[in-house]
């Protein structure tokens, strides 16, 4: 796999959580979404992946070179969007695209231009008369105005309405189109992932539980809907979690053609990653 982002055995140490032994590749082309509970360790990873914070352990490189204050050409080829903006609120987006001009080599500003206008955000506003909304989409804009390779968002669709979000979704999509450009993004909505990731990467309690492709989630896992008696004679080894209601168990199988053939009788859905995310999460697990 042609990785554009490499990260090996990533560990944080705070009390009470430790980020712990994370590896993943994010190749080239693909959109690789990343989820979990609140505190469960996304941000913690985005933030030391990009070196804000300090990492105990692991190794971290972006086209196989490790980021550093010099590493001016890597940090060009990044463009990063938090769930906040780090602008001051007095200036104006006219302003901001003329500071980024001068920190960035590869500044387009004519593609910042058109990202204001496809946004709907004049550029004579101050930040600070802007919606939340608003200035996530100005971060966007900066993001993608100085050609980087890789994009890596936190929450970068939170506060918008389900309208822009789709637009920027195809936005993402074109970033990618080319098999050269590559994202990493954090979401709670994870139907946006199911739309546009191609692998997922799930970390729960600051360890990853799962990184594979969104394709096999989909078509191979599955949700068994039964009562005791089917529950029962599940193997117990195809278990990945359970949880019971009031009137039946929710089963989550990795193998979704095989539950079917083994118990005919039950109903055996397609979850989704908010039912795979709860069941994880909330679910119990065979011990």
């Amino acid at each position: 796999m042609n990785a554009i982002l490499h990260i090996n055995n990533l560990t944080n140490h705070y009390p009470g959580f430790t980020l712990d032994h994370v590896s993943l590749d994010i190749p080239k082309g693909c959109i690789m979404g990343l989820i979990g509970e609140n505190g469960a360790g996304k941000s913690t990873t985005i933030n030391a992946i990009l070196g804000l914070i300090h990492k105990d352990e692991g190794e971290v490189t972006f086209w196989g070179e490790e980021l550093s204050e010099e590493s001016s050409s890597i940090k060009e080829n990044i463009g990063v969007v938090f769930d906040e903006t780090n602008f001051y609120d007095t200036l104006t987006l006219e302003q901001i695209g003329k500071i980024s001009a001068a920190g960035y080599t590869q500044w387009r500003p004519e593609v910042y231009s058109d990202y204001l206008t496809k946004f709907g955000l004049d550029p004579q506003k101050e930040i600070k008369a802007l919606s939340k909304g608003m200035k996530m989409k100005l971060s966007i804009a900066v993001a993608l105005s100085h050609d980087p390779k890789l994009l890596i968002l936190d929450e970068a669709t939170s506060g918008l309405d389900p309208v822009m979000r789709d637009d920027l979704l195809d936005v993402f999509l074109d970033f990618v189109q080319d098999e050269e450009h590559s994202i990493l993004v954090s979401s709670h909505i994870t139907s946006d992932l199911e739309k546009i990731a191609d692998y997922i990467t799930f970390i729960h309690e600051g360890k990853l539980l799962f990184c594979k492709s969104k394709d096999e989630l989909r078509y191979n896992y599955g949700i068994i809907r039964c009562g005791a008696a089917v529950f029962d004679s599940i193997d117990k080894n195809d278990v990945l979690a359970y949880r019971k209601s009031d009137y039946q168990w929710d089963v989550l199988v990795a193998d979704k053609e095989k539950a079917q053939r083994e118990h005919k009788d039950a109903v055996i859905d397609s979850p989704t990653l908010d039912d795979i995310l709860l069941l994880y999460v909330k679910g119990d697990h065979i011990k």
